[in-house]
């Protein structure tokens, strides 16, 4: 009995997209992939990787800043701050993994903007913006280690 020509084109199609398929798989999900969880992963190297709460000071460029911080579960930053006589509340911060930032409210009109990394030696060291005047920054780094 005779094959139609559709009929062998069907059956071709089909195998080829069966070994495809089997194929694919097999490149897609190794035996020793991770499983279905692995977005948890993804949550934990994100997760605060130090606890930046306590009493600490910056060293800016242009000042020093006494900082009084509070560190949630989540990694989220309240507190205060003070440089001389100049007070400021922490309006919003976090720590992810080795960075942190947090934006400050000075008493007297700027809002700074601290963002920063734990290096190697377990300082905090990054770059502060007045997010009312972008062109004034400074560099700065913790007096301690986390």
């Amino acid at each position: 009995m005779s094959m139609s020509r559709r009929t062998r084109k069907l059956l071709t199609t089909s195998a080829a997209a069966l070994i495809l398929s089997a194929a694919g798989a097999g490149l897609t999900a190794p035996a020793n992939a991770a499983p279905a969880s692995a977005p948890s992963v993804v949550r934990e190297a994100r997760a605060a990787a130090f606890n930046a709460s306590g009493v600490w000071t910056i060293f800016q460029t242009n000042a020093t800043v006494r900082v009084d911080l509070r560190q949630d579960a989540g990694g989220n930053l309240f507190g205060s701050t003070s440089s001389g006589n100049t007070v400021g509340t922490v309006q919003e911060g976090a720590v992810t993994g080795n960075d942190i930032y947090f934006v400050v409210q000075w008493n007297h009109g700027p809002r700074g903007r601290y963002t920063g990394t734990r290096g190697a030696d377990g300082r905090l060291s990054g770059l502060t913006v007045d997010l009312n005047n972008p062109s004034s920054q400074s560099t700065w780094r913790s007096d301690r280690t986390f």
